[in-house]
C-alpha cells in the first residue's frame, strides 16, 4: 500500500525542504519545449476528442447530462458532464470516508503525489482546456493551469505531510514520575479528518486556485466534492477523472473525489455549503459569495479567497522607462483578470524625481499608458498577453467604467482576436477625493490616483488593502528610509509589498514554495496559499491512553 509512497518519496522530500527555505524551486517545468516533441500535439488531439461529446467520468447522472461551456476565443466546446445529485454526492462521499481515513499519512501522501504527478503528463491537455474555458493566452494556460498549479498542489502535500508527521505514530510510552512510584501509560495518537470537504472554483484560474484545497483535503484524510464554475468545467473534470482513476488503481473507493457540475440558473454551492455533512468548504471568488458563505456556514473552517484591492505607490523611480514598462505588463497580463492584477496607482500630485528627470503626475500617467501602447502595439503579442475576457460582465464594466475618471488610456479590442471578447486595459486619472478607485473594479480597469505626497500615497494604499482587502502591492522609491517605513505599514495591512520591481519579475506573479499567496490578515481572503494554518484545521488529533504493559 505505500508502493506510491515509495514511487515519489524523494519528490516530497524535496517540497518540504522547499516550503522550509523559501527559495526558488519548481517540481515541474514552465517551458513547453522541455516536454519532447511529442505532447504538444498529443494534448492538442487529446482537447479536440473531448468536443462536442459526452465527457466520460464515472459518476451517475442522475440529473442528467449538462454543460454550456463557450470558450472567450468564440468557439463554444458543446462537452456535457454528468450531473450528479446533491444527495448522492453526499452519500458517495460518506460512504467512502472511513477506508480513505483508516489509510496511513503515507499512502494517502502517495496517492495524491501521484495524481499530481499523471496531471503533469498531461499538461497540454489541460493548458488547451484552461485556455478555452478561461480566455488565458496558451502560455499563460499552461504554465498556470499545468505546472504552476500542480507545484501548489505539491506544495500543500508537503504542508499536510510535515504537519501530519511532526504527531507521533505508534506507541508512545508516558512515564511519570510520583514519589517512589512511576505512573506508565501507552499513548497512540489519531489522525481524524474533519469529514467532506466541498472545494468552490472560480472562474480565471480554476486549477491554480482549487488544487491547494483539494489536495490539502484529500492528504489529511477528508473525501472532496469538486463544484467548477458552470463556465469552466472542463479543467477540474479532467482532475477529478486522472484522480478517480488513481485512487481506483490504488485500491479506494473512487468516490474520495467527486465533481459536482451544476448550471448558473440552477447553483448548488449554496446547499452543499450548508449541507450537515460538509465539513470543510473552499471558495475563491467574489466578495459577496464569500460573505454570504462566512454568514450562512456555521460550526465548520470557511477557507475563501476574495476579491480586493490591489495597489502600486509611485514615489521616484531609478529607470522611469522600466518601470512603466514593468507595470504596463501587470496591467496587460490576462486583460487584469488576475487576483493579484494592480489597480490603484498613487501618485504625488506634485510628480516625481526620476532619472530622467522630475515627471509631473500626468507624465507619469502618459508613461505608463505609452509603454501600454508599446507592448500591445504588435497584435499577436498583444494577444499572447492579454487573451481574453472570461465573463462578459467583465467586458460591460469596461465599457461604464469611463466614466469614472479622466481617460488617460482607452480600451480597446485586441487585435488578432476578432472572434474573441477582448478589451486593453484602461487606464483612469482621478483625484483622492473620488470614491471610485475604492471599488474592486475587476479586469481591464487601472486608476492613476492624485495624492498630496508619497506619504499621502501609501497611507491610501494601505488604508484600502485593510479595508477593502488587498492581496499584492508594490512601491517605487529611492528612498530607502521611506521603503523601510513602508514595510512595516503593509505587514500591518497584512499585504504583501513588492519594492523596485523591473524586467521580467512582476507584481501579479506569486511562487509556490517561496510566497504566500494571500496572508488572511485582511478582507482579501482569510486563508492562505499555502501555511501551516491551511492545512491543520482540515485534521484533528485524538488521543487513546492505556496503562503500560508489566
Amino acid at each position: 500500500m505505500t508502493g506510491l509512497f515509495e514511487k515519489h518519496r524523494n519528490l516530497l522530500a524535496d517540497a518540504v525542504k522547499a516550503i522550509e527555505e523559501r527559495g526558488f524551486w519548481s517540481a515541474f517545468s514552465e517551458v513547453p519545449r522541455s516536454y519532447g516533441e511529442t505532447l504538444p500535439a498529443e494534448g492538442k488531439a487529446a482537447f479536440e476528442a473531448l468536443i462536442e461529446k459526452p465527457f466520460a467520468l464515472d459518476q451517475e447522472a442522475d440529473d442528467g447530462r449538462v454543460g454550456g461551456e463557450v470558450s472567450p476565443f468564440g468557439r463554444a466546446l458543446g462537452i456535457t458532464y454528468p450531473r450528479t445529485g446533491i444527495d448522492r454526492l453526499i452519500a458517495r462521499a460518506s460512504a467512502s470516508a472511513a477506508d480513505w481515513a483508516r489509510a496511513s499519512v503515507e499512502v494517502r501522501c502517495g496517492v495524491a503525489l501521484e495524481i499530481i504527478t499523471r496531471l503533469n503528463k498531461v499538461s497540454f491537455l489541460m493548458a488547451h482546456a484552461v485556455e478555452q474555458t478561461t480566455g488565458q493566452a496558451f502560455a499563460m494556460a499552461f504554465q498556470a493551469g499545468g505546472p504552476h498549479a500542480q507545484d501548489r498542489a505539491l506544495e500543500a502535500v508537503a504542508y499536510a505531510y510535515r504537519e501530519m508527521t511532526s504527531i507521533p505514530q505508534g506507541d508512545v510510552a508516558w512515564d511519570k514520575p510520583a514519589g517512589r512510584n512511576v505512573i506508565r501509560l501507552t499513548k497512540e495518537f489519531h489522525i481524524v479528518p474533519r469529514g467532506v470537504g466541498l472545494v468552490i472554483a472560480c472562474a480565471t484560474f480554476p486549477t491554480w486556485n482549487s488544487y491547494p484545497a483539494l489536495f490539502a483535503d484529500v492528504v489529511t484524510g477528508n473525501p472532496v466534492i469538486v463544484k467548477p464554475h458552470p463556465a469552466v468545467i472542463l479543467p477540474l473534470a479532467i482532475t477529478v477523472k486522472i484522480a478517480r482513476e488513481v485512487l481506483m488503481e490504488a485500491g479506494f473507493d473512487a468516490d474520495v473525489v467527486q465533481l459536482a457540475v451544476d448550471m448558473p440558473e440552477a447553483p448548488v454551492a449554496p446547499t452543499l455549503a450548508v449541507h450537515p455533512a460538509v465539513a470543510l468548504v473552499d471558495f475563491t471568488g467574489s466578495s459577496e459569495f464569500g460573505g454570504w458563505l462566512r454568514e450562512h456556514v456555521r460550526g465548520k473552517p470557511v477557507f475563501t479567497e476574495e476579491t480586493g484591492i490591489n495597489t502600486i505607490v509611485i514615489d521616484s523611480a531609478d529607470d522611469f522607462a522600466a518601470m512603466c514598462q514593468n507595470i504596463a505588463f501587470s496591467l496587460s497580463l490576462y486583460s487584469g483578470q488576475m487576483c493579484t492584477t494592480p489597480q490603484d496607482i498613487f501618485v504625488p500630485q506634485g510628480g516625481i524625481e526620476t532619472n530622467d528627470g522630475h515627471k509631473s503626475f500626468d507624465e507619469v500617467a502618459a508613461g505608463i499608458a505609452a509603454a501600454v501602447d508599446g507592448l500591445l502595439a504588435d497584435p499577436q503579442r498583444a494577444a499572447a498577453v492579454c487573451g481574453a475576457i472570461q465573463n462578459p460582465a467583465t467586458l460591460d464594466r469596461v465599457g461604464k467604467a469611463t466614466g469614472l475618471g479622466r481617460v488617460v488610456r482607452a480600451s480597446a479590442p485586441v487585435g488578432g482576436l476578432e472572434n474573441g471578447r477582448t478589451a486593453t486595459p484602461l487606464i483612469l486619472a482621478v483625484e483622492a477625493s473620488e470614491a471610485a478607485y475604492l471599488k474592486e473594479q475587476f479586469g481591464p480597469i487601472s486608476f492613476v490616483v492624485s495624492c498630496e505626497d508619497a506619504t499621502d500615497a501609501i497611507d491610501r494604499a494601505t488604508h484600502a488593502a485593510r479595508a477593502k482587502g488587498g492581496i499584492t502591492a508594490a512601491l517605487y522609491s529611492r528612498d530607502a528610509d521611506l521603503i523601510d517605513k513602508a514595510v512595516g505599514l503593509y505587514a500591518q495591512a497584512g499585504v504583501p509589498l513588492s519594492v523596485n520591481l523591473t524586467g521580467g519579475i512582476y507584481v501579479n506573479q506569486s511562487a509556490a514554495f517561496s510566497d504566500f499567496h494571500v496572508t488572511g490578515a485582511n478582507p482579501a481572503g482569510n486563508a492562505c496559499l499555502t501555511d501551516t494554518a491551511y492545512v491543520a484545521q482540515r485534521f484533528r488529533v485524538v488521543c487513546v491512553r492505556r496503562p503500560a504493559a508489566a
